[in-house]
């Protein structure tokens, strides 16, 4: 099945009421767990969220690793207004620093963070490569990188089919744009290309469920 882009940025307030209603904590707490266990070193650090919608990951991850301090961007303001309020409420504000920021961001600092994360982020951009040059230039040598997004199922059969079973109580707009979603995300040899092409082959590209792929490594 190719490829079915769709917008790049959740701008509609209702569109982006729905996500950060839903009920994402079991997987953005997974986000966070894989980061700890996977990078179990890092203590003080920052990190830039590269597309942190509603704000619920960089929350979780600066309850999680009190040394953590988070870069959080979005390009969407409906999105960073719902953020705003997530990161006010919780006990970790100090240490979320929220951004209105489309990538690629000449104003961000190169080299100058010590992780990497996005979050559903790459099957909304037209131009893949936009996430992975940021990354690339965001990064200090050594920098740790996690990236999780869907990926694109064989047909829309089987897209409709992991919808039905993975969001049958959900909000109808937020069905809509899963499946929308699914259809415009990459194939895991989509996105080992990609890294290729950017030069960051080394990162290893993994399946982590039926609908989820996972990037990680250290540039």
């Amino acid at each position: 099945m190719e490829r079915r882009p769709e917008p790049e940025l959740m701008d509609d307030p209702e569109q982006a009421l729905a996500y950060a209603e839903s009920d994402f904590a079991e997987v953005n707490q997974g986000f966070v767990e894989r980061f700890a266990a996977r990078f179990p070193e890092l203590g003080r650090c920052r990190v830039v969220d590269l597309g942190c919608g509603p704000a619920d990951i960089p929350v979780r991850l600066c309850r999680r690793l009190p040394g953590v301090e988070v870069l959080a961007l979005d390009g969407s303001p409906a999105m960073l207004e719902l953020a705003q309020v997530a990161v006010a409420q919780s006990e970790v504000n100090e240490r979320v620093e929220l951004r209105e920021s489309r990538l690629p961001d000449p104003s961000l600092p190169s080299g100058s963070f010590d992780a990497v994360i996005s979050n559903s982020l790459l099957h909304h951009l037209p131009d893949p490569g936009v996430l992975w040059s940021e990354l690339k230039r965001l990064g200090r040598p050594g920098a740790a990188v996690l990236v999780i997004d869907l990926f694109r199922p064989p047909s829309e059969d089987d897209a409709r089919r992991i919808v039905d079973e993975a969001g049958c109580s959900e909000h109808p707009v937020l069905l809509r744009d899963f499946y929308n979603s699914l259809l415009a995300a990459f194939t895991l040899d989509e996105v080992r290309a990609q890294l290729e092409a950017a030069d960051l082959g080394h990162l290893s590209v993994e399946q982590i469920s039926e609908r989820h792929l996972l990037v990680s490594g250290r540039l």
